[in-house]
């Protein structure tokens, strides 16, 4: 498919900012989804190439948080085979539903999205009060559990959800982390982006060799999202949350609007 210049720079624009989103927040496909649904990809085919293109920069988001992970291993080693199978099922899930169930199901994930996102602030503040409540930082012995079968279940949830559309899978899973975990929230957001990472990763596997790719476009989101985990990483922490959740719920309401068309 030849790409012209505006889907160019629309398409490397939309990865720089999915890119930083993901690493601060999470919810970059409410950016980059609606982005390939605008210039005529069908949802199924903007949902795979979306997944594949963002993976790199959700990689560099997790490398840029490196310092954060410090001390996690175990944790991530159990979690992450939840997030590993979890994006695995999704992945599979979207692969075997008919293309029709993909486009009447997503208005509602969009909905839920924009509606976690939205509810990002009160519920990093809920998270705050309970980390300070416990002792900030936690006993060494409670910072560094796994989490149980309950949260191993619920990452797993997650997981599937990120593996069949992904939108905001960041949000629920600092959500839980922050309460299963005494522990700082950046090294929280570090978790978090390793697993996204692992539920991406996994299903960008599977529609590789499953379904076709638009891979020009992926390149493109893929570029843009890479320079985005890093700015994410080193200076998404100053960028103005109200701003950046504003361009989310909008872009999100856009999609919606395509979609239901």
């Amino acid at each position: 498919m030849t790409h012209g210049i505006g889907e160019v720079v629309a398409l490397l624009a939309a990865g720089l900012a999915a890119g930083t989103i993901n690493t601060v927040v999470g919810s970059g496909t409410l950016i980059t989804f609606p982005t390939l649904l605008a210039f005529g990809y069908s949802p199924v085919l903007a949902n795979v190439t979306n997944t594949v293109g963002l993976v790199p920069g959700v990689i560099s988001g997790v490398h840029g948080y490196r310092k954060e992970l410090t001390g996690q291993r175990s944790r991530l080693l159990l979690l992450g085979s939840a997030s590993v199978l979890g994006g695995l099922t999704g992945a599979i899930l979207l692969l075997t539903l008919p293309a029709g169930a993909f486009k009447a199901i997503v208005p509602a994930l969009i909905v839920v999205a924009l509606a976690l996102v939205v509810a990002q602030p009160a519920l990093a503040r809920w998270v705050a009060l309970r980390q300070a409540a416990r002792g900030g930082r936690g006993e060494a012995g409670r910072a560094y559990a796994s989490g149980g079968p309950i949260l191993w279940a619920l990452v797993f949830g997650t997981g599937v959800y990120g593996g069949y559309f992904g939108a905001a899978q960041g949000v629920i899973l600092i959500g839980l982390l922050g309460i299963a975990f005494t522990d700082t929230l950046q090294r929280l957001n570090a978790a978090k982006n390793v697993l996204a990472a692992l539920v991406n990763g996994v299903a960008a596997v599977i529609f590789i060799f499953s379904t076709h790719i638009a891979w020009g476009a992926a390149g493109l989101i893929a570029a843009g999202s890479v320079l985005g985990g890093q700015l994410g990483a080193r200076i998404g922490r100053k960028l103005p949350p109200a701003a950046l959740r504003g361009v989310i719920v909008c872009v999100g309401v856009v999609a919606l609007v395509r979609l239901l068309a």
